[in-house]
């Protein structure tokens, strides 16, 4: 799959209790729409609607921010539950979803369209990092093989790790998978689709670049990393 490829911007007013919401829309590669929840980006308040608040709402309700429905409409619990997250992140509390909360709440692709970035995946990328999620976590939860997903992708951004999920997924050393042939396995759709949420921004581990199995954890120095949060069996840490 081709992460969304910023083509221009498009300012669109959304006249829903006088409020609105600026969107940029992002070209995505054909057949991939299904699978890329986040097709535009916005810069988000009370009164717009659409998949990016569905996406936020999702996140926040998952964190323990959010009690309402998770329908895609800013209204004003939504609102509260960001200004509740941003104070707690240490944010300005406006209620509006920006790029500091974006980023803040792990939404990595909308921060970099907002940002003006212009990055791409292909579909040789999808597919190894499915593979790698599967290999890594099958036996994780949802949530737990998104976080794999993302671990992978934040050492992509890092200038510490290699610049490509290859490079980062084959280095030497890095993953057991690769060292035991399970990366070889075929990604079931599961592995797939969590493979898609973290290349579309959705990272439960807060910008995490380890994580490890403490019941099979060997290495002393893998301990030492501070902890960020634990998702199933694995610890995740920076």
């Amino acid at each position: 799959m081709k992460k969304a490829l910023i083509l221009g911007m498009a300012a669109m007013i959304t006249a829903v209790s006088g409020l609105g919401a600026i969107f940029r829309t992002a070209s995505i590669a054909d057949g991939d729409i299904a699978s890329c929840p986040c097709a535009q980006v916005a810069v988000l308040r009370q009164g717009a609607s659409g998949g990016e608040v569905k996406e936020v709402q999702r996140r926040l309700k998952n964190w323990g921010y959010y009690s309402g429905s998770v329908d895609g409409i800013f209204g004003s619990k939504t609102a509260e539950a960001v200004k509740y997250f941003q104070r707690k992140n240490g944010l300005t509390a406006d209620g509006i979803v920006g790029k500091a909360t974006y980023a803040a709440l792990g939404m990595n692709d909308s921060v970099n369209v907002l940002s003006g970035g212009n990055s791409s995946y292909t579909n040789s990328d999808l597919y190894l990092l499915a593979k790698c999620i599967y290999a890594e976590a099958r036996g994780e939860s949802y949530t737990g093989q998104v976080a794999v997903g993302a671990v992978v992708l934040n050492r992509v951004a890092s200038s510490a790790f290699p610049n490509t999920i290859s490079g980062v997924i084959y280095q030497k050393n890095a993953f057991t998978c690769v060292a035991d042939g399970q990366i070889n396995l075929e990604p079931d759709k599961t592995a797939m689709s969590a493979a898609s949420d973290a290349m579309n921004g959705w990272d439960p581990t807060y910008g995490c670049l380890y994580y490890y199995n403490p019941a099979v954890a060997t290495s002393s120095w893998i301990f030492s990393r501070p902890t960020v949060t634990t998702i199933g069996k694995h610890v995740f840490a920076m």
